[in-house]
């Protein structure tokens, strides 16, 4: 009988130490899921492009581990995933691309993107390979130019504002070859996507090409060796940090923008690419 009663007790022992085993374990498995949610909770993903946009976001990434919060880069390899990304909800934000740039996009796609903070002003211009002076460029010449329509418009504002061109009162930086009134010099505009006006460069019978320094440095040129520059900075095409309607008031974007407008950023800026960009803030 002794017996009996000893084997019950040892049993129920047994089963209130796995009980409480159970228990304690299903608490830490609580806690590990909690903390894994906050951690989370505090990623910003910022898809971007190029340099120097994707080394501007690692140095912001630097400023905002001050306060906690950590910057993924998801870099991408061409001018449309970073925006389909941030529409989607894949990532919080983006940074490669101008106001103009993101508005077409939002029109062509329906998105509900939108421009939080000018960072910088990229030293936009004309190049040849063939010509020291426009004077030189010889009538029926090609002139390489941006396929898409916001960057266009921009590259014929410029060859208006150099009078190789006339461009119709009021079209300013809108205006597609349609709107152009006088061609005197029957110049050949030839769209070419930004991703391979650099090689246009090289091309022979190319007399004039429009770039961004980033994709210029393909070929080893910097705004210093372009035949002409845009001359006033124009903000409307500076790069910017841009979100989602939806998100644009959270604190991942206010965190995010406090650090890609730090002093951190600005002197990355001044010391290694004040030869191709103006710091916008």
């Amino acid at each position: 009988m002794k017996k009996k009663l000893w084997l019950v007790g040892l049993v129920s022992l047994l089963v209130g130490v796995t009980a409480c085993g159970q228990k304690n374990t299903s608490s830490t498995s609580k806690s590990t899921d909690e903390k894994t949610e906050v951690t989370s909770d505090k990623v910003i993903k910022v898809a971007s492009h190029m340099t120097p946009m994707t080394d501007i976001v690692t140095v912001a990434s630097k400023e905002a581990k001050k306060d906690g919060w950590q910057v993924e880069l998801v870099q991408v390899n061409d001018n449309i995933q970073y925006n389909e990304l941030l529409n989607n909800q894949e990532v919080d934000a983006n940074f490669a691309q101008h106001e103009p740039y993101m508005q077409k996009y939002n029109q062509e796609k329906s998105g509900n993107l939108t421009a939080i903070q000018k960072i910088y002003n990229a030293k936009v211009g004309f190049y040849s390979k063939n010509y020291q002076d426009i004077k030189e460029i010889p009538k029926g010449a090609k002139i390489a130019i941006p396929s898409d329509v916001s960057n266009e418009g921009r590259a014929l504002a410029m060859l208006n504002d150099q009078g190789l061109i006339t461009l119709k009162d009021g079209v300013g930086f809108e205006g597609t070859t349609k709107d152009i009134e006088k061609n005197d010099q029957e110049f050949e505009f030839v769209p070419i996507d930004l991703l391979n006006l650099a090689e246009a460069y090289n091309e022979d019978d190319m007399a004039l090409v429009y770039n961004y320094p980033t994709y210029i440095a393909k070929v080893g040129l910097t705004p210093d060796d372009a035949l002409f520059v845009k001359k006033n900075v124009d903000e409307r095409f500076a790069i910017s940090l841009v979100a989602r309607e939806d998100n644009q008031d959270s604190e991942k974007i206010k965190a995010l923008q406090k650090a890609m407008t730090s002093q951190a950023v600005k002197d990355y800026l001044e010391k290694n690419h004040q030869v191709t960009v103006i710091p916008a803030f």
